[in-house]
């Protein structure tokens, strides 16, 4: 019960309502507000005590304030006083009903006043909130952005130390000096010039000088002496000069330049694309690139048929700066991969070009020419200048470029160190002769060059079925099997690799002593190729061996101009392994082997009928019955080939051997041919149908 100042009233009756005075300890009641100085006159003196002022709490009508001392009591201020105020409140009002009519009075407060402000206050709130979430969501999505950028970046470099590991053959073979134990290991030992790398300082930038210096390279050879100060300059440029040269890292530096000084990212996609006519050829590029690249942060790539497509077109999509390629696969991302980004191409690298026309890329590439930006820098090297790579040069290069050749001034197309020579031998005892030779420098490292797919198939299971082992690489090979025979091959010391001239442009196979081509090549450029697989670099030498019929020897006048002299070896003909027999007996009583033998003998034969110099390599002088014996045959079996009649001799295509040949068949030929089926009869002589 709360205490209040009384102003002197009486007794006051007991009630519900009333109050205890401090000073009098008499009760009061809670009197109506609103009883006037007359009304109050008239009241009795019991009705008198029951009613009071609700403001000063004295006994007196609300009008005679004035004259009323009022006390300082707390009620005064009292909130609920200040709403009754106004109001008759009875003696027998509960509290209750006291608090509800205050309630009431408030609601009406918040629903007219307070409510319209509160809800504009939450509407605020709300638009405040929606703001914050909005920026937390694209607060989420920078932090998401920038770990999947860091995951990608992460997943880059792993796969690059994958790459790294996994060529760790190359990367120990490119190491190697003149003082290597295997010697001719080298892609950039040629003629050397008076030019250090060193002088490239200020130049080149510093990463790709400590590259060049973990390889081991100090001197320039003269390929790379004349053309990387050019090439730094950004100027077009057309390098001719012979294999072993160094012409891979004539372009790899500047290339890799280029790169560092755009500050290239991944996000701006391919700057520089070299192209490789081979499989092969464009691994080992790929190869001499992840070593310069070592101290790079660039990223780089390589795809080529035979590999997963679909993993390729991943790595595209990330970004490869530098990409390594080979025409139809190239062709193929440019075509069906949106996510490949070419627009900001720098540089444009073709190598081995002469090989890419010849292996009947020339349309694919001129189909990727047109695709590629028009402002870049291109780079045209090839071993030899041919009409064709003339019009390649047109066609791929916009500026007029600058021309270095190395080997203009020379007598000899091959190197020094290389001896070479040729044997004349009867179609009857080829395969004879190439046995002896072989099991004789099995513990040597040689190539054997044929001249089909089928055939190399043939052998390399005969061989290795009579205790020869041989390894094989052919263009139908399975591009795993092909990549895990090449490193093979290059990391042994020694062995015997069968191929076809998928294996004749541009791979350095270290410390090859002898080349032997089995079946000749289509012409003298693809000789001086073969035989470039031997004696290269500085100090080393190697060997060459042709397989020449009587009837062929005209090759040899081919070879002189085309600047290759080639002796005659003399062969011990009574040392001869004679196997024929046991040959025959085992052609004729196996069943995979006769069958391999058959495929082998049609393709050869189509593909001499094929050959490029019919004057020379004419099939009107095979002997049928004595070539199918260098196969194990007894009788030769029957040949169907199509040949033109009429209109230019048609050049066959693909260097690897596929048997058929694109231009051999085309149908707006078809009226032009005439089927000739070969067939041996009686007396070793053949018939024609």
């Amino acid at each position: 019960m709360a205490n209040f100042d009384c102003a002197g009233c009486p007794n006051a009756l007991d009630n519900t309502m009333s109050l205890q005075c401090r000073r009098c300890n008499d009760k009061y009641h809670v009197a109506c507000t609103r009883i006037t100085m007359q009304d109050f006159s008239v009241m009795s003196s019991e009705m008198k005590s029951s009613w009071i002022c609700d403001v000063c709490r004295c006994k007196q009508p609300r009008g005679d304030h004035s004259n009323t001392p009022v006390r300082n009591s707390p009620m005064e201020m009292d909130f609920v006083t200040q709403r009754v105020k106004s109001r008759s409140t009875c003696s027998c009002l509960s509290a209750n009903n006291v608090r509800e009519i205050i309630r009431e009075e408030l609601r009406n407060i918040f629903s007219n006043d307070l409510h319209p402000k509160i809800q504009e206050i939450k509407h605020t709130l709300a638009s405040f909130e929606t703001s914050l979430s909005s920026l937390s969501q694209d607060i989420d999505k920078v932090k998401t952005e920038h770990a999947n950028q860091s995951a990608q970046m992460q997943q880059i470099i792993k796969e690059n130390e994958t790459l790294r590991a996994a060529n760790q053959t190359i990367i120990t073979r490119l190491t190697q000096l003149e003082q290597q134990t295997l010697p001719g290991s080298s892609l950039c030992l040629g003629i050397l010039s008076d030019q250090k790398f060193s002088s490239l300082e200020g130049t080149v930038c510093e990463a790709t000088l400590m590259g060049i210096k973990d390889m081991g390279f100090t001197t320039m050879t003269e390929i790379q002496a004349k053309a990387i100060p050019p090439l730094l300059e950004g100027r077009d440029l057309v390098g001719a000069a012979r294999t072993g040269s160094g012409k891979t890292l004539a372009f790899l530096i500047p290339a890799i330049d280029l790169i560092y000084k755009l500050k290239f990212k991944p996000r701006n996609g391919t700057g520089v694309i070299i192209l490789s006519p081979t499989r092969e050829l464009s691994m080992q590029t790929f190869g001499v690139l992840m070593e310069l690249m070592k101290y790079h942060h660039h990223t780089y790539g390589l795809v080529m048929g035979g590999a997963n497509r679909s993993t390729e077109a991943q790595k595209l999509s990330k970004g490869i700066n530098i990409l390594v390629a080979t025409p139809g696969r190239l062709l193929d991302h440019l075509q069906n991969t949106p996510d490949f980004l070419y627009k900001n191409l720098q540089c444009l690298v073709i190598d081995e070009a002469d090989r890419i026309l010849e292996i009947g890329f020339e349309e694919e590439v001129k189909q990727i020419i047109r695709l590629l930006p028009k402002r870049r820098q291109t780079m045209l090297f090839s071993a030899t200048q041919t009409k064709k790579t003339e019009s390649l040069t047109a066609l791929a290069v916009k500026h007029e470029p600058i021309y270095v050749g190395v080997d203009d001034h020379r007598e000899q197309a091959t190197v020094d160190s290389l001896e070479q020579g040729y044997i004349v031998c009867p179609s009857e005892k080829r395969m004879m002769v190439l046995f002896t030779f072989l099991k004789k420098n099995r513990k040597k490292k040689v190539m054997v060059f044929l001249s089909t797919c089928m055939s190399v198939k043939y052998h390399h299971e005969l061989f290795n079925y009579i205790d020869l082992p041989v390894m094989s690489i052919h263009g139908k090979q399975q591009q795993a099997k092909r990549t895990t025979t090449f490193f093979q091959f290059c990391n042994a010391e020694s062995g015997i690799l069968l191929c076809t001239d998928v294996a004749a442009r541009g791979l350095d196979i270290p410390a090859v002593d002898w080349i032997v081509q089995y079946d000749p090549p289509d012409d003298p450029k693809e000789y001086i190729h073969r035989v470039g697989r031997t004696a290269r670099g500085l100090g080393t030498s190697g060997h060459a061996l042709l397989f020449l019929r009587p009837e062929e020897l005209g090759f040899l006048r081919f070879l002189k101009q085309s600047r290759v002299t080639l002796n005659e070896f003399e062969f011990s003909w009574n040392k001869v392994a004679d196997i024929q027999l046991q040959l025959e007996k085992l052609i004729s009583r196996n069943y995979f082997l006769n069958q391999s033998a058959k495929e082998a003998f049609k393709s050869y034969l189509r593909a001499y009928d094929s050959h490029h110099l019919k004057t020379i390599f004419d099939i009107d002088t095979i002997d049928l019955a004595k070539v199918s014996k260098s196969f194990g045959f007894t009788v030769p079996p029957a040949v169907e080939l199509k040949v033109t009649s009429k209109g230019p001799v048609q050049k066959r295509k693909g260097g690897g051997g596929f048997g058929y040949f694109k231009t051999l068949n085309k149908p707006q030929h078809k009226k032009d041919e005439k089927t000739k089926i070969y067939r041996q009869k009686g007396n070793n002589k053949r018939s024609v149908s």
